[in-house]
């Protein structure tokens, strides 16, 4: 109620006032003095730019009132419009990355990686038809790449020498096999040997597993044991393939020299992958040996041992050399093949004949070269077959056997095969092998010593 009242008043109030307003406008006609009128009619004028003035003088940019009848109006900005299409951005991905365990299976870390059970079989058709997943063993590794919702993108399987093999996730599966493209590098070392060649070599950072080789290759001319005194100095020189800084593959020997007891033993080992060496003493050629598998690790000798799979004591015929499924086995000498098929716990087997009394037999073998036939003739450094583990075998390896009228030899130590391998010998060009070989082995040897003597000082 008195809010009412409050505005009643006001509304009077206003009323009044406009009266009054009105009343005095009607009383007050008496003209608006002169002055005035001019004041309200005053404009500016343009500045006048100063003469005689040697000082230049920029005026401001100014809109006069006689001018706007000459301005125009200021054009509009322009926006560009790029013509290409505006990229798609990619959503975030998550990465789940872990090398592969003893006894861990493909599906045991992809399930890990949080695959659902449908991708996980297709990931393993398509990685399987690409790699033998088999074959998954320790320092293999496994990538997968996700959206943020748990959407596989891609699955890598990092396996040896470099090689990944990755399914990409799309509309189809995809699959592509990644091979790096390595470069080949040629390094040299020398060691001291006082105990082993093996404890030689592994002090002086040079590949203890070098000293296999010497032993297949010297074993039949050399008693290490009774012949090396102490103090004999090795000098090596080896290739190796590398991706970066990364070394792919096992290295590779190219040439050995090694002094004892007044004899100078030198070995030179082709770069063509034959894998024919020939040994040298004193400058002369010696004989031609080609290794039944180039770079394998010699697992068992010849002699008695205890057998990996009956567990009893019995005579070991022949050497043993593990190497991965699948890689060439070469004869060791020149010859006929005398035999192809299968003989028991030797597995699928190749022999050849060397001359009337002497056979070698290759056994365990995954594969036999379709072309290879009975009753023909091989050259050392053939490919006869490849590194299995068919008959009784715990693992891939080649077994092999040198018999000398039809009784096992050690095949380290017999002198026919080196025989054989001689006759084919061409000793002009043997020789210029050795001479390339030796001035690669210094140059190298060299420039090795002067960065090791860089990085002490």
């Amino acid at each position: 109620m008195r809010l009412r009242t409050l505005a009643a008043c006001v509304a009077i109030a206003g009323t009044v006032s406009g009266a009054a307003i009105a009343i005095f406008d009607l009383l007050s006609k008496e003209p608006v003095p002169p002055e005035l009128v001019q004041a309200g009619s005053w404009m500016p004028q343009r500045p006048e730019v100063p003469q005689n003035v040697d000082i230049p003088v920029t005026l401001p940019v100014t809109a006069w009132a006689d001018d706007a009848h000459n301005l125009s109006p200021l054009p509009l900005l322009q926006v560009a419009v790029a013509d290409r299409p505006v990229r798609a951005i990619e959503p975030p991905l998550s990465t789940w990355s872990r090398d592969v365990a003893a006894g861990e299976t493909l599906d045991f870390l992809l399930s890990e990686a949080g695959l659902a059970a449908p991708d996980r079989a297709e990931v393993a058709l398509a990685l399987g038809a690409e790699y033998d997943l088999r074959r998954l063993r320790p320092g293999h590794s496994v990538t997968v790449a996700s959206t943020m919702d748990g959407s596989p993108r891609t699955v890598s399987l990092a396996v040896e020498d470099g090689v990944r093999i990755e399914v990409v996730f799309g509309e189809q599966l995809s699959t592509q096999v990644v091979a790096p493209d390595p470069e080949i590098v040629t390094l040299a070392g020398e060691a001291v040997i006082d105990s082993s060649i093996f404890a030689a070599l592994d002090e002086a950072g040079i590949p203890a597993r070098f000293s296999v080789d010497l032993a297949q290759m010297l074993g039949g001319t050399v008693d290490f044991r009774r012949e090396m005194s102490g103090g004999e100095t090795l000098r090596l020189l080896w290739r190796e393939a590398r991706v970066g800084e990364d070394r792919i593959g096992q290295p590779e020997l190219a040439f050995a020299a090694l002094e004892i007891g007044g004899s100078l033993y030198e070995i030179v080992w082709p770069d063509d992958g034959s894998g024919q060496a020939t040994i040298y003493v004193d400058g002369e050629v010696l004989r031609v040996f080609a290794q039944p598998v180039e770079g394998a690790r010699l697992s068992s000798v010849f002699g008695r041992r205890t057998h990996p799979v009956f567990g009893n004591v019995r005579m070991h015929t022949g050497v043993d050399f593990a190497a991965a499924r699948g890689t060439p086995v070469q004869a060791t000498a020149p010859g006929r093949v005398n035999f192809i098929g299968w003989r028991g716990g030797y597995g699928r087997v190749v022999e050849i004949l060397h001359g009337s009394d002497t056979m070698t037999r290759y056994a365990h073998l995954s594969a036999v070269p379709e072309d290879l036939a009975q009753g023909q003739r091989v050259a050392a450094g053939d490919v006869i077959g490849r590194v299995g583990a068919t008959g009784t075998a715990t693992g891939p390896n080649l077994h092999y056997e040198v018999l000398v009228d039809g009784r096992p030899t050690d095949p380290l130590s017999d002198d026919r095969l080196a025989e054989a391998a001689e006759s084919d010998a061409d000793d002009t060009a043997a020789l210029s092998r050795l001479a390339e070989a030796r001035a690669l082995l210094n140059e190298n040897l060299g420039s090795e010593i002067a960065k090791t003597t860089t990085e002490r000082l």
